[in-house]
């Protein structure tokens, strides 16, 4: 390689030094601007239900249970998909230090050790040579910034699995307790249905009952018995979910809470302009539009030549030639220049990928935003909705005891026939059912909830 100048080579260190100054990704606002063209953000969530102040983390400490947000750091903990998670942030770190390395220089040796025939010494020697690329239009850096915006992302990433991990553990430790819940619901209508059974036995033995109603009783208890093993077995199936959760051996044997939590108060929503903000997943999505943004600069600054600095070193001694003043090493200084004529379409055809990439991460933007907003609307309406039913569950439980508690007397005396007083029973099952399973569903769209507002652990 022909040696340049002095004069070149300070030249090309300048322009190296000022470089080209790299395009900034698009803004926040200018992003949402042109994803949301027609969702104009309102001033407040529109199923309403919520208070128009701060998201608060720590949501789990609102459900007033200890042992679940136990559950939840021991989930954290040994989880082995928040594992996977990790790594990736590992791995996109690591990719940041590839990309930022050929910001430096890069220096190498080659040392050379011989012998001659006969024995005796050879041909010795030691060549340092180290080399910078000039980065004067950017590559480098876009490729680094880039990599950088990639572990952005893979750490927002990691934030919403965290999130996500807290809100199924959540929902699996109401789901466990409901069955629970639900169990002995079907205990005690499997009682009720055993005593309504015995009744109608005895019915029969003293004449005043009949073999057909003798029969559906007993057809009754079977039913209710098959009920509860197939709620016995959802129990179990909830267990393993929530231990295999916390990184544990799915053997049923985790022990939850006899009851479930009271639904808390309405809690803090903020506004929708702060969601898009606030949610890891959010953030990630936005750190991906900037990532390929970045890709674009460094694909287009490919096509451009590349500059690099040389230098070099050696000392070299030798007893089959002779060689002047080999105590004094050898040092050379220079630059060279690669300039991509023609590579048949490559390097423009990748320009065209990378756009076409920035174009979908964007595209996916807009999708995660859209989902966002659909979320909180959508655990607000049902939170809403469910907090109804809750109360007319409630009223129509009440009655269908006293219905019960009428046709039992009735049946008793003689006025009723055994259907009036099953009917009545299998309605009261279906009601306490219903309302414990809106109780549970209730907890789970304000988990929910908590997840979709981008609130912390």
């Amino acid at each position: 390689m022909p040696s340049l100048r002095p004069s070149v080579l300070a030249a090309s260190l300048a322009a190296a030094l000022a470089g080209c100054a790299l395009q900034a990704p698009p803004t926040a606002d200018a992003l949402r601007s042109e994803v949301l063209p027609q969702a104009p953000l309102p001033d407040a969530f529109r199923a309403g239900g919520g208070v128009s102040a701060a998201v608060a983390d720590r949501w789990l400490a609102s459900f007033g249970q200890p042992q679940l947000t136990a559950l939840v750091d021991e989930a954290l903990a040994y989880n082995a998909d928040l594992r996977v998670a990790a790594a990736r942030v590992e791995q996109a770190a690591g990719y940041v230090k590839v990309a930022s390395a050929s910001l430096l220089p890069s220096v190498g040796v080659i040392g050379l050790g011989g012998g001659k025939s006969g024995g005796g010494g050879g041909l010795d020697g030691i060549f340092l040579n180290a080399s910078l690329e000039l980065d004067v239009w950017g590559r480098v850096r876009y490729g680094s910034a880039a990599a950088r915006e990639q572990l952005a992302a893979a750490e927002a990433d990691f934030a919403y699995a965290r999130q996500s991990l807290a809100a199924m553990v959540a929902k699996s430790w109401f789901l466990a307790i409901e069955a629970g819940m639900q169990r002995a619901i079907a205990k005690d209508s499997l009682g009720s249905s055993e005593t309504l059974m015995r009744m109608a036995d005895d019915r029969l033995r003293v004449g005043s009952g009949t073999a057909l109603s003798s029969a559906q009783a007993r057809a009754s208890v079977g039913t209710y018995r098959d009920t509860l093993r197939q709620v016995e077995l959802s129990r179990e199936q909830a267990l393993r979910a929530l231990e295999l959760l916390v990184g544990r051996y799915p053997a049923a044997e985790i022990a939850v809470a006899d009851q479930l939590a009271p639904m808390p108060p309405p809690l803090p929503v903020g506004v929708p302009s702060e969601l898009l903000e606030r949610r890891p997943d959010m953030v990630a999505a936005e750190r991906r539009v900037a990532a390929a943004f970045n890709r674009v600069g460094e694909a287009k600054a490919a096509q451009l030549p590349k500059i690099s600095l040389t230098a070099g070193g050696s000392n070299v001694s030798s007893e089959l030639i002779v060689l002047k003043d080999v105590s004094s090493p050898v040092w050379s200084l220079g630059a060279n220049l690669i300039a991509p004529i023609y590579q048949g379409g490559a390097l423009r055809a990748q320009v065209e990928i990378r756009s076409a990439e920035q174009k979908q991460a964007v595209a996916e933007y807009a999708r995660a935003g859209q989902k966002a907003f659909s979320e909180v609307e959508t655990a607000l309406g049902t939170e809403s909705i469910l907090r109804e039913r809750e109360a007319i569950l409630a009223s129509t439980i009440r009655d269908n005891e006293e219905a019960l508690k009428l046709a039992r007397i009735q049946y008793q005396v003689g006025s009723a026939d055994l259907r009036t007083v099953e009917q009545s029973q299998l309605a009261l099952y279906a009601a306490r059912t219903s309302r414990l399973r809106v109780q549970s569903e209730q907890l789970a769209q304000r988990t929910n909830l908590y997840l979709a507002l981008g609130g912390g652990v």
